[in-house]
């Protein structure tokens, strides 16, 4: 699918600015913290990032699924249908769901590691504003990162802003 063929308008796209790489993990869980998300896709680039991930946030008493290609079918499956359902609202992936698997609760898309290819970009992002739903991407970036984030700007021709702090109104 090209660009011209996605509709991003309804998706506002925002950047945090960390740091770090170790930071991103704290910026996650105060995201959690302090607003109220109904459910959420964050996106890793690595299966091992998201098994990392989905480790530390359970330690931090954050209630997460997680998914990548090196799962079994029976168990995406059964993951799906959680999300679906409602009764898991945060979940953890790789590309595996940028593409083709619709989830119509699914408000926030998180970029926890940007991809470094722009198309990716776009269908993660979209997963956040199907079926003419208003959604929103925040990507984690660090200052390494900038470069990938100004290509995805001018791959999506639009300006993605620093995270402002009334995105609970947002979401």
């Amino acid at each position: 699918m090209l660009k011209d063929e996605l509709t991003l308008e309804s998706i506002k796209q925002f950047y945090i600015n960390v740091k770090q790489e170790n930071s991103k993990l704290c910026t996650l869980c105060n995201l959690y913290d302090t607003r109220s998300i109904t459910q959420s896709l964050i996106f890793c680039n690595t299966r091992r990032m998201v098994d990392q991930l989905i480790e530390e946030m359970k330690a931090h008493n954050c209630t997460v699924s997680a998914m990548h290609d090196d799962m079994k079918q029976r168990d995406r499956q059964l993951i799906m249908k959680q999300i679906r359902s409602g009764s898991s609202r945060i979940l953890i992936t790789t590309d595996l769901l940028a593409r083709g698997i619709d989830v119509q609760q699914v408000s926030l898309v998180i970029n926890y590691d940007l991809p470094s290819n722009r198309e990716k970009y776009i269908h993660r992002i979209g997963r956040g504003g199907r079926f003419g739903r208003k959604g929103v991407a925040i990507n984690f970036i660090t200052d390494d990162d900038r470069r990938i984030l100004k290509g995805s700007e001018q791959f999506c021709q639009r300006t993605i802003e620093e995270m402002p702090a009334n995105i609970a109104d947002l979401i």
